[in-house]
């Protein structure tokens, strides 16, 4: 019962500072909320995933996708976790003991990722809210987080969005989208993104 209290606690601390975040600064936030478990669960089952190699999650706010990723057996130290917001970044260094956690800005990967930019990734997680932005920076967003796979990796895209942040790019970008995720407020979908 301890940790049921515990954890609604923490839901509830997690509501607060998403409010307050999107309150001050709505373009850096995709939602008023943080994603739900289901939701979470969406963005990892469409991700591919490889334990003993590297996992690159961008924008993972307080966790929910964190989580997931750690109960499916991706090891915090392998984790590379990139997060523009300071005080996001302080909650999960305090909530996920050993993962690695980058305050850095995901339009500029290179620069923000420092010792893990060379770094090749089984699969990256993105949740920043790319329908925010204009399309140029979309696309080089995208094509910059594909540059950091291993062959045969995605990267997946969270989306509140009825349109797809990108539409399929011949000879360039493939995409694929997941069915909306309906237990999730607000309701969202995954977008999957690979090379041709």
């Amino acid at each position: 019962m301890a940790r049921r209290n515990a954890s609604i606690a923490d839901r509830l601390g997690d509501e607060l500072r998403f409010v307050k975040t999107f309150a001050t600064s709505p373009l850096k936030m995709g939602t008023f909320t943080p994603s739900g478990r289901a939701l979470a669960e969406a963005m990892v089952d469409h991700a591919t995933l490889n334990p003993a190699g590297w996992t690159l999650e961008i924008g993972p706010g307080t966790g929910a996708v964190t989580q997931v990723l750690i109960d499916r057996g991706v090891p915090p130290e392998r984790l590379v976790c990139l997060e523009y917001d300071a005080d996001f970044c302080r909650l999960l260094e305090k909530r996920f003991p050993g993962l690695i956690v980058i305050n850095g800005d995901a339009l500029k990967l290179d620069e923000a990722l420092g010792r893990f930019s060379e770094r090749k990734f089984s699969a990256v997680l993105s949740g920043i809210p790319l329908l925010n932005l204009p399309k140029a920076k979309r696309l080089s967003y995208i094509e910059s987080a594909l540059d950091r796979l291993l062959s045969g990796g995605n990267v997946t895209q969270l989306s509140y969005g009825l349109l797809a942040p990108l539409e399929p790019l011949p000879g360039r970008l493939a995409v694929d989208k997941s069915k909306w995720v309906t237990a999730n407020f607000p309701p969202g979908r995954i977008w999957i993104y690979r090379r041709p």
